[in-house]
C-alpha cells in the first residue's frame, strides 16, 4: 500500500516539471557578479530580519540579469532558527522515512529524491508557514492548501526545468533544511543570461515572476556545488515549498 501511494507521489512531482535542454557546465558560465544591495523591499508587518533579502547570494552573469533577479529571486538568510528547523523536521521525518529514495526516472529530470505533500501541521509549524505566505504572496494570490516536501539525498540533484504553469502560479517559496545548496538559473530563450544562487541551510528563497517563468532552475550535484569560487558542501537537503494557485483557477 505504501509503495502504491509513493508511486502516485513520485509521478505527481514530474507533472510539475517541464524539462529543458542541458546547460553548459558550471565552469563554463560567464563571470558572475553579485547583485548590488540597493533594493530591500518586502511586505510590512514582518520583522526587520524577515524583510531583508540578501542580494549578495545571487551571482548574475550580466547587469540585465541582475536587474531582473533583483526583484524576482529573493533569498532570506536564517529565516528559520535552529529550533524552528528542528520543529519542522520532528513533524515530517516520520512520514519521509516511510518512503525510499528514487534514483531513476523516465525523463531523468530528478535524481535521488523522495517527496510528499502535507496539509495538516501542528500549531508552531503552521505559524512558520504563515510567515512564509505573508512574505511570499500578495493579497491577490491564493496559496495552495498543500505544502510540498522534497527530500534530496546527498547524491541527489535536480536538472533544469520550469514548473508547469498548469499546476502552480507565479510564486514558489522554499525553505532549506539540513543542508545548503547552489541553485542555478538560466534564461530559456537567452542562455547567456544566467545566475548562481546560494541557498544556505535555514534560508528562504522566493522565486517569482520572471525568475519563475523565464528561467530554468536546477539544484546542482555535490561535485558541481560551487559558489563564487568556493565549494558549497552538499548533504541531504529537505525543501519545504509553498506555491500559489494559477491565476485562472483562483
Amino acid at each position: 500500500m505504501l509503495r502504491a501511494v509513493h508511486r502516485v507521489l513520485f509521478n505527481d512531482i514530474h507533472r510539475l516539471l517541464r524539462p529543458s535542454s542541458p546547460l553548459s557546465p558550471i565552469n563554463r558560465l560567464p563571470q558572475h557578479r553579485p547583485l548590488s544591495n540597493t533594493s530591500r523591499n518586502a511586505p510590512p508587518g514582518l520583522s526587520e530580519h524577515d524583510r531583508t533579502p540578501v542580494l549578495e547570494n545571487v551571482l548574475a552573469s550580466d547587469p540585465q540579469t541582475a536587474d531582473i533577479l533583483r526583484t524576482s529571486m529573493l533569498i532570506f538568510e536564517d529565516f528559520l532558527s535552529e529550533k524552528e528547523e528542528k520543529s519542522i523536521l520532528d513533524e515530517i521525518e516520520p512520514y519521509l522515512k516511510r518512503l525510499r529514495y528514487e534514483f531513476d526516472h523516465w525523463d531523468d529530470a530528478i535524481h535521488g529524491y523522495r517527496e510528499t505533500e502535507r496539509r495538516q501541521w501542528n500549531e508552531s509549524n503552521l505559524m512558520i508557514l504563515q510567515r512564509v505566505r505573508e512574505i511570499a504572496f500578495s493579497r491577490a494570490d491564493s496559496p495552495m492548501a498543500y505544502t510540498h516536501l522534497l527530500d534530496i539525498s546527498k547524491e541527489g540533484f535536480i536538472k533544469p526545468h520550469v514548473d508547469s504553469v498548469r499546476f502552480c502560479g507565479s510564486t514558489i517559496a522554499g525553505m532549506s533544511l539540513l543542508s545548503s545548496c547552489v541553485m542555478k538559473l538560466v534564461h530559456e530563450k537567452q542562455p547567456s543570461m544566467s545566475a548562481l544562487c546560494l541557498l544556505k541551510r535555514r534560508s528562504l528563497y522566493i522565486m517569482k515572476d520572471s525568475a519563475r517563468f523565464d528561467f530554468t532552475h536546477e539544484v546542482l550535484a555535490d561535485k558541481d556545488s560551487f559558489f563564487n569560487g568556493s565549494k558549497v558542501e552538499r548533504d541531504r537537503r529537505i525543501s519545504v515549498i509553498c506555491r500559489n494557485e494559477p491565476r485562472d483557477t483562483q
